[in-house]
């Protein structure tokens, strides 16, 4: 807003004396529809937390201040309503409808002009070479600590509204919604903008007339400051910076002379952005959205989410997309909001990139990447009720971890949307490696459904995964309950293999269905390495060490297991467990475990292997044994209690995971 839209107000104009009793029964009766004109001129910049705080602060002090006072502007007449309705309060909602029974009350056409007035200069920018107003200042009271209070959000027309308001100069605003929000014709409108000190408010209307008349969204709870919500200010950074706030009190008490307020006025609820950003702007429209070409991925270098094109029979439905980024960048109450750990949650910086748009089932899906993140906002195929959107990292992601991500969850299925150059795309049950494949028949990308293991209980017969072929090879995907699913591999930590041959998937099969144990916690692949092989002492045959590692896209590992399966056994059995350490990972391709087991004559052993390179064992606590090698077999008897430590052939020592 430029500060030349607003000159100094007219002294007075003849009109009827008005008594401050008056106005004040006047100004009781019609609160929240001042209120919500007050905050509504305001400048959005302001933050919505600073402008409701403003905006009651600013009809508050709109009682004049002697015991009568004459009306700067005579009464108005009604615009487009009936001059003998009736008007009604808006109640604790305000959101009454204008009528001429308000508009002819010269007690509340003067609340109106001075309250128009006061938002007008509260968003003139400050000079430091005169005072400020007393409404360009953060309101003294209301006051409010602790709590953020705003109003109940919106849908996406309401958000676009007031991204077009936010572009209006501030007379140009005001003019919008006095002629909207009060029903005033172009005349009264030009008779209220002229008493109020606006310079030209014949520029105001014109400018004000290139935003559509939306009468019924300057009504929605949105704009109304008197139904609020509260939500906490940041409580650890409150709790972490009292002494220094403390301390900040005492500078600014006592070299108050000495501090400038910044051109641009009060920062707008703190460190919030500009809502003219042009950036947050263009990250609103539809029409910016980057669309890559179908075949750009033939071309490319790059195997990520980068080159995928934007498929899906809705993609050119700007109404769906706008729903989906304003619900992206500002999600109401209704909808449901899923990240995976880690995933930073607010709305995108800039246009995303559409990866699909299009129905799925009984929903409409639209899925976004941002460079960091997937986004995926789907809502039912018969309305907007029960929307959900769910984020996902994804930086980094190339080749496996970018071929596929969730596209839809319905009755214990779900659909995939896989990457351009992925040729076949099938299920298999990896618990069962030699069983047949199911071709999941990928039409535009989407896949048949496919029956998901995210939420099994009990027993754990099966362990459905996706299979996907491209043209390099092909690669096995797990479903963790989440928007990506995880990449599974095989092999030594250093360098590990895909999981996709026949003796791979063997190896896979007893453990799958300790994937479970890493559901819906960010995980980006999860690798199985047999570290060893131990003869079991009763010559029944040699038992298998596997440690399983699972890490995520923030970087570390929520889990590692080390699990001992015996011959003809169908599954392991978790030996030792540890989170957030590198064992069993490429920094420590290392690993040390025991167990203890009963043999089938009922004799105790403990049992303990090491990877290859370590290159003696010992036991510590109720057992005492040693042994040169990776392997460790001693007599033992049940219930003991032991420790395990090794060393490495470079004379490192190791513990046993736990």
């Amino acid at each position: 807003m430029q500060s030349q839209d607003v000159a100094p107000h007219p002294a007075s104009a003849s009109g009827p004396a008005i008594d401050v009793e008056q106005a004040e029964a006047t100004l009781v009766e019609h609160y929240p529809r001042l209120v919500r004109l007050a905050y509504l001129v305001l400048p959005p910049g302001l933050g919505r937390n600073r402008r409701v705080l403003t905006a009651h602060g600013l009809v508050q002090r709109a009682l004049p201040r002697g015991r009568a006072l004459s009306a700067v502007i005579p009464s108005q007449s009604g615009g487009r309503h009936s001059a003998g309705a009736s008007h009604r309060s808006g109640g604790a909602g305000g959101a009454a409808s204008p009528a001429a029974g308000c508009d002819g009350d010269p007690g509340y056409a003067l609340l109106r002009l001075r309250v128009v007035r006061t938002a007008l200069e509260a968003g003139r920018p400050l000079r430091g070479t005169a005072w400020p107003k007393r409404s360009q200042l953060p309101p003294l009271l209301p006051l409010v600590w602790g709590l953020r209070l705003f109003p109940r959000s919106g849908g996406a027309d309401e958000l676009a509204l007031d991204q077009r308001l936010s572009a209006l100069s501030a007379p140009a605003r005001a003019a919008h919604v006095l002629r909207g929000l009060e029903g005033l014709p172009e005349g009264g409108v030009r008779r209220v903008l002229s008493a109020a000190g606006v310079a030209d408010p014949a520029a105001a209307i014109r400018q004000a007339a290139s935003v559509p008349a939306e009468d019924a969204l300057l009504h929605s709870p949105e704009f109304d400051p008197c139904a609020l919500q509260a939500r906490p200010t940041d409580l650890m950074r409150r709790r972490q910076h009292t002494k220094a706030a403390l301390a900040a009190a005492a500078a600014v008490a006592v070299c108050g002379a000495l501090l400038t307020v910044p051109s641009g006025g009060w920062g707008p609820d703190g460190a919030a952005a500009d809502a003219q950003n042009p950036a947050a702007l263009a990250a609103l429209d539809p029409a910016r959205v980057t669309r890559v070409a179908p075949t750009a991925w033939q071309t490319s270098a790059r195997t990520d989410f980068s080159v995928w094109p934007a498929r899906g029979g809705l993609t050119g439905d700007r109404g769906l997309l706008r729903r989906a980024l304003a619900v992206w960048a500002r999600p109401g109450e209704s909808v449901r909001v899923s990240a995976t750990p880690g995933t930073p949650s607010g709305g995108p910086a800039g246009p995303p990139q559409l990866l699909y748009a299009g129905r799925v089932d009984a929903a409409r899906v639209v899925v976004f990447y941002d460079g960091l993140r997937i986004v995926r906002y789907a809502e039912p195929s018969n309305g907007t009720d029960g929307a959900a959107l769910d984020l996902a990292r994804a930086d980094a992601a190339s080749g496996a971890e970018a071929e596929a991500l969730v596209l839809d969850r319905t009755d214990g299925n779900v659909r995939y949307l896989t990457a351009p150059w992925v040729r076949a795309a099938v299920q298999r049950d990896l618990v069962r490696p030699s069983a047949g494949v199911m071709d999941l028949r990928p039409a535009d990308g989407v896949t048949a459904p496919l029956a998901t293991p995210a939420r099994q209980s009990g027993s754990c017969a099966s362990w459905n995964v996706l299979q996907l072929t491209d043209g390099s090879g092909t690669r096995v995907l797990a479903d963790l309950g989440e928007l990506m699913p995880a990449h599974l591999t095989v092999g030594r930590p250093a360098g590990p293999r895909e999981a996709s041959g026949a003796a791979d998937l063997r190896t896979w099969a007893p453990f799958a269905c300790s994937l479970a144990a890493v559901r819906s916690q960010g995980v980006r692949s999860v690798n199985a390495w047999e570290f060893a092989r131990q003869s079991l002492p009763d010559g029944s045959g040699a038992a298998q060490w596997v440690c399983t590692r699972a890490d995520t896209w923030r970087g570390d590992a929520p889990r590692v297991l080390a699990q001992f399966r015996t011959p003809g056994g169908r599954s392991g059995v978790v030996a030792a467990q540890a989170e957030g350490v590198a064992a069993c990972g490429a920094k420590d391709p290392h690993v040390l475990a025991g167990v203890l087991w009963k043999s089938a004559g009922g004799a105790w052993y403990l049992l303990a292997a090491g990877s290859k390179d370590t290159a003696s064992v010992r036991t510590t606590g109720q057992v005492n044994g040693s042994a040169r090698g990776s392997l460790l077999t001693v007599r033992t008897r049940q219930g003991v209690r032991a420790g395990l430590r090794g060393t490495l052939t470079d004379g490192r020592t190791v513990g046993g995971l736990r």
